[in-house]
């Protein structure tokens, strides 16, 4: 319906050169809706190439909106919420892709667009390079750096292995570990290739993880993530961001087991170790059993050989200590010598000291009469009191002078609030003066200018009139129009039989031209008479 209006008023418009007050009107609503309708029903769903550019990521509400472009054009690109996230490859700014999608228009801001559901990268060349981008983001981030990677233990109660259980990766990982060293396998399955494949493989590392150390299902202390071979395509999980980040956060060893020797993807950087084939990674996981029985057996056997050894060479070095060590007799002589000279001297030591100190008593106890002890304690006395009485006066006199300063300072205090209040009276006095002279001033200048610009709209009114060619018809022109719709200018231009439209100020009159037009010599110009310049005789000329 709407297509037939449309197609209609252009039929109106090239044919019956209707004038413009006769053309149906359409409100914007109507308008857009049309458009959108004849955009939908031309063109429908299509697959279109470009570059992303304007890409910041889901919105708020988990839309994603960005913009398609090459050289010459651009178009804009929406994602619904529940389509981003099933997409295995997401949009990044620069990345050259191929969309599929339906072709619509948004009436909001007037721009037509595309409902993008499928997105992939245009060609292996693209991969690569959206690989080494993101291998360089993450590695800047310090994801893949060797001071975070875990060493592995030597033998693992639990291994937890996260791949399809379906697979033939899955037995022969089970077959390596019965061959070698028979652990504990935890199988998490999840699905190797496909949109949802990334986010299980995530979910699956955390999963572990997240497992009590000793709860009902054990906590793994190993986690091989493996995959066979494929292509760059099959392979593109494990280089999913989302999968990168859970490998490096993961507080188990990890094992990246995915491919074969030449495939590398980015969980093998961000892995404790990578193993080129999913056997290798079995084969990393635990030893040889039979070989450590082996090594135990031999040490066993060394053991008490070593001991023996051992206690013989000990018991040689005591044996040649003793030897070189001096007799108790030895180092017991000269301390014996000594301690008897000291027995000797220790009495005539004591005598001596006991008649020093006493004569030492008996030169303090004369010093120290009672006649002698009565003057220095009066002299210290009196000074004391001396002192007392000094301190008293010292601090009345500190207190009247703190009093009198204290006035002074309540005094100087009043004045200034005094003369800051009035100080601030009069200059609020000032500015009301102001502020009600501003005012005035505006209420005058918003009359003026509403006045300058009723008279600039009265002066265009009137240009507008005069310059309009309905005025002409009014005074007794008409306008001639051809077959197509169009003013003829010139009467060179009106051939013989052609039919002609009249407008006068009343209405339209048909007509045919008959015959040749009388075409008439164009009068000449007027010769304008040449102004003759004045020169004042009082000034003369500067020339």
């Amino acid at each position: 319906m709407a297509r037939s209006r449309i197609s209609d008023d252009l039929e109106v418009r090239s044919d019956t050169a209707a004038p413009p007050g006769n053309l149906p009107e359409w409100t914007v609503s109507e308008l857009s809706a049309a458009l959108r309708k004849t955009v939908e029903d031309a063109y429908g769903y299509v697959r279109v190439r470009g570059e992303v550019s304007g890409f910041k990521g889901p919105s708020p509400s988990g839309h994603v909106y960005f913009r398609l472009k090459d050289d010459k054009a651009v178009l804009e690109g929406v994602i619904w919420k529940g389509v981003y996230g099933r997409m295995r490859v997401k949009p990044e700014e620069g990345l050259d892709v191929i969309v599929s999608g339906k072709l619509t228009t948004f009436a909001g801001s007037s721009k037509y667009q595309i409902v993008i559901d499928t997105l992939e990268p245009a060609g292996i060349g693209a991969l690569m390079k959206l690989l080494e981008e993101r291998k360089k983001k993450l590695a800047a981030e310090g994801l893949f750096d060797e001071a975070r990677k875990q060493l592995l233990p030597f033998l693992p109660e639990v291994i937890g292995v996260v791949t399809s259980p379906t697979g033939a990766v899955i037995r022969d990982i089970l077959h390596r570990l019965a061959d070698r060293f028979p652990r504990r396998v935890l199988v998490w399955p999840v699905r190797v290739q496909g949109e949802a494949s990334a986010a299980e493989v995530a979910n699956a590392i955390r999963g572990f993880n997240a497992l009590p150390e000793h709860g009902p299902l054990p906590r793994p202390d190993l986690i091989i993530v493996a995959r066979g071979g494929g292509s760059l395509e099959d392979l593109w999980s494990f280089n999913e961001e989302i999968v990168v980040r859970a490998a490096a956060e993961s507080l188990i060893p990890l094992i990246s087991a995915v491919g074969h020797e030449t495939d590398v993807t980015l969980i093998d950087f961000a892995a404790d170790r990578r193993a080129p084939t999913p056997t290798a990674a079995a084969e990393m996981a635990v030893p040889v059993k039979s070989e450590l029985l082996a090594r135990i057996d031999g040490l066993a056997r060394r053991l008490p050989a070593c001991w023996s050894r051992g206690q013989e060479n000990r018991r040689t070095e005591l044996r040649a200590a003793t030897r070189a060590l001096p007799t108790a007799d030895d180092l017991l002589a000269q301390p014996r010598q000594r301690l008897d000279g000291a027995a000797e001297r220790l009495p005539r030591a004591l005598i001596a000291n006991a008649q020093v100190h006493r004569t030492d008593y008996a030169h303090i106890a004369a010093r120290l009469a009672p006649p002698m002890l009565r003057v220095p304690i009066t002299r210290n006395r009196e000074r004391l009191e001396g002192f007392w009485a000094r301190a008293r006066q010292a601090l009345r006199i500190d207190r009247e002078r703190r009093r009198e300063r204290y006035a002074a300072a309540a005094s100087r205090l009043a004045t200034s609030l005094r003369a800051n209040a009035e100080a601030q009276r009069v200059r609020i006095a000032r500015a009301r003066e102001r502020l009600e002279a501003l005012s005035g001033r505006g209420a005058r200048a918003v009359d003026i200018l509403l006045d300058r610009l009723d008279a600039r709209l009265d002066r265009a009114g009137k240009l507008l009139e005069a310059f309009s060619y309905h005025g002409v018809l009014n005074r007794g022109f008409a306008l001639v129009r051809g077959s197509d719709g169009m003013p003829m200018r010139s009467a060179a231009a009106v051939a013989a039989g052609m039919q002609l439209d009249i407008e006068f100020s009343d209405g339209h009159v048909g007509a045919v031209a008959e015959g040749a037009p009388a075409l008439r010599r164009p009068a000449p110009e007027p010769v304008r008479p040449r102004r003759r310049r004045f020169i004042d005789p009082g000034q003369g000329s500067l020339f």
